[in-house]
C-alpha cells in the first residue's frame, strides 16, 4: 500500500525539495503551506497541496481534517518543517516577537503532532520527524529567538520519543547546519519588521547582520549544502528499521556537536562568539 506523509512548510527550500523528492520515491505527499498562491504552485508541480498555517489553531485543525479526508483517516508519517528565523539581540526582542517565533517554530508543530499521534496509535505505527537545527545544539549571538525555539523543540522531541516508546511510533530529529534555502531572505523580513536597529546598543553590529542577510545564502560556501542533504536524512528516518534519535547534516553540525561535548562552556562560548563576529564582519 502507498505510504502517505504530511509535510509542513513546503513553499520553498527544504520543504518543497523534500516533498518533490518523496513523491519521486513513491510516497503520497500532502504538501502544506501558509498561502493559497503557494498551493497553486505546488499543485502545478504535481503535488497534493493545501493550506496549513502553523500560526493558527483553526488552520492547523482544518489542515489536519483535510489530510484525514484525503487519506481515509490514515497517515504513515509527519515531517514538521515549517519555520523561520527571527534575528536580533535578545534585549531587542519584544514579548510579542518572541511569541510569534514560538507560535510558528514550536507551538504549531506540537498542536499538529498531537492531532496526528492518535491516528498513528490506532495504526500501531508511524514516523514523526522534526526538522531542528545546529542551533538547537548550540546557541549563537543575535539568534536568541530562533535558538530558544529550536532548543525547546529538541526537549519536546526527546520527551515525545520517551512517551511514545512501545507504541510503534518512531520520533527523530534532523539537525542541519547551513542549507541553501530562502531562510536568510525570510530572516531579513523578520529583522526589518521587528527590530529597531537604529536605536539599539547593537546598531553597529546590526549593520553587519543586515549585510549578511541581504547577501542571501552562501551557496558557494564549502559548509553550505543543498536541501538534498536533508532529504537523505529524512529518507533514513522514514525507512530505517530502527531510525536514529538524531541525524546531523552538514560539517558545522558535526563539529559543533563534538565541541559541545568536548569543551568547557567558556571555551565553547569563545568559539561561537568568534564565529558570529566573523560572519557579521565585526
Amino acid at each position: 500500500m502507498e505510504k502517505t506523509i504530511l509535510v509542513t512548510g513546503c513553499s520553498t527550500g527544504i520543504g518543497r525539495h523534500c516533498a518533490l523528492r518523496l513523491k519521486e520515491t513513491g510516497w503520497r505527499v500532502l504538501a502544506t503551506v501558509r498561502k493559497p498562491e503557494d498551493v497553486r504552485t505546488l499543485q502545478a508541480q504535481g503535488l497534493e497541496s493545501f493550506v496549513l498555517d502553523l500560526d493558527s489553531s483553526e488552520s492547523v485543525q482544518a489542515g489536519f481534517e483535510q489530510a484525514m479526508s484525503l487519506t481515509g483517516g490514515r497517515l504513515d508519517a509527519l515531517f514538521n518543517n515549517g519555520a523561520y528565523g527571527q534575528p536580533g539581540a535578545v534585549e531587542d526582542l519584544s514579548r510579542d516577537v518572541l511569541r510569534a517565533q514560538f507560535e510558528t517554530n514550536l507551538f504549531g508543530w506540537i498542536e499538529l503532532t498531537n492531532l496526528v499521534i492518535p491516528v498513528m496509535r490506532r495504526q500501531q505505527r508511524g514516523r514523526i520527524v522534526m526538522n531542528s537545527s545546529v542551533l538547537g545544539l548550540v546557541a549563537m549571538k543575535y539568534r536568541g529567538a530562533y535558538n530558544a525555539s529550536k532548543f525547546a523543540l529538541e526537549g519536546i522531541t526527546d520527551t515525545y520519543r520517551q512517551e511514545l516508546h512501545g507504541s510503534g511510533i518512531c520520533v527523530s530529529l534532523i539537525e542541519p547546519g547551513p542549507i541553501t534555502s530562502a531562510f536568510r531572505q525570510n530572516a531579513l523580513i523578520a529583522f526589518t519588521r521587528n527590530i529597531d536597529a537604529t536605536h539599539s546598543v547593537h546598531a553597529e553590529t546590526y549593520s553587519g547582520v543586515l549585510s549578511r542577510l541581504e547577501a542571501g545564502e552562501e551557496e558557494g560556501s564549502a559548509f553550505t549544502l543543498p536541501p538534498e542533504a536533508v532529504f537523505k536524512a529524512l529518507q533514513s528516518a522514514l525507512t530505517a528499521r530502527c531510525p536514529r534519535a538524531r541525524y546531523y547534516v552538514t560539517f558545522p553540525t558535526y563539529l559543533l556537536g563534538y565541541l559541545r561535548r568536548l569543551l568547557p562552556a567558556r571555551w565553547l562560548d569563545a568559539v561561537l562568539r568568534r564565529a558570529a563576529e566573523k560572519e557579521n564582519g565585526t
